[in-house]
C-alpha cells in the first residue's frame, strides 16, 4: 500500500535541510570568494564552499521525486547549485590572480 503523507509548507523534511545546508556553504563560499578577490586570501574557502554546495545541490536535485512544493527540497537545490558556481568562480578568479594568471603581469 502506498500512501503519501502530506507535507506542510513548514516542515523541514530531509530534502529541505540539506538544500539548507548547502545554501549555507554556498553563501558562506560567495563571501569568501568576494573577500578573497578584495584582499587576495581565502580562495581556498571559496572553492571549497562552493564545491560542496553544488555536490550537495546536485545530490538533492537528483534525488528529488517531485516537484518544488512535494517537500524534497529542489528549488533549494537548484538555489545550490546557482550558488556553488558563484562560489566557484569567485574563488577561481582570486586563487589565479594570486599566482599572478589574471590582470597582467607583476
Amino acid at each position: 500500500m502506498n500512501v503519501l503523507a502530506a507535507v506542510g509548507t513548514y516542515d523541514l523534511t530531509p530534502g529541505r535541510l540539506w538544500s539548507l545546508i548547502a545554501a549555507v556553504l554556498g553563501v558562506a563560499g560567495v563571501v569568501a570568494g568576494g573577500l578573497a578577490l578584495a584582499r587576495g586570501r581565502g580562495a581556498v574557502v571559496a572553492l571549497a564552499g562552493g564545491l560542496a554546495a553544488v555536490v550537495i545541490g546536485g545530490w538533492v536535485v537528483a534525488a528529488a521525486k517531485g516537484g518544488p512544493g512535494t517537500g524534497y527540497g529542489i528549488v533549494g537545490g537548484y538555489v545550490d547549485l546557482v550558488l556553488g558556481a558563484a562560489a566557484l568562480v569567485l574563488g577561481g578568479l582570486a586563487a589565479a590572480r594570486s599566482r599572478g594568471f589574471v590582470g597582467g603581469r607583476r
